[in-house]
């Protein structure tokens, strides 16, 4: 595998990682809301929902990357139906901006490798 195919096969794979750590970090709010124990461990599973998310949208682009960059894409359209309102355009950049060019960056390669099969 050339340099540049490397690159490619693993900036999704890393930028998601990256991704899904950094959301990870703002559920970590929850810890001095005083909710109790059960209520911080409930609140800090719904603050993970995000991540979640995007791990398991990681984890198929990772083994199958089309349906993978269709997954992130679909995120990052999903956040910006639900927060349309809410939200100004950086936060539009910043957070559902890298999402969809980890969808680009799975479909990219994944093309790259079905024109070489071919």
């Amino acid at each position: 595998m050339k340099t540049g195919e490397k690159i490619l096969y693993w900036s999704p794979r890393v930028l998601g990682i990256a991704f899904a750590a950094l959301i990870s970090l703002f559920a970590l709010d929850v810890f001095g809301e005083g909710y109790g124990f059960w209520g911080t461990i409930w609140a800090l599973l719904m603050h993970m929902v995000p991540t979640f998310l995007v791990v398991g949208a990681l984890l198929t682009g990772w083994r199958w990357e089309w349906p993978g960059g269709v997954a992130f894409i679909g995120l990052a359209v999903f956040y910006m139906i639900m927060f349309k309102d809410r939200e100004d355009w950086l936060t539009y950049m910043l957070i559902p901006g890298p999402v969809a060019l980890i969808g680009l960056l799975f479909l990219i390669n994944w093309l790259r490798k079905r024109k070489s099969r071919v």
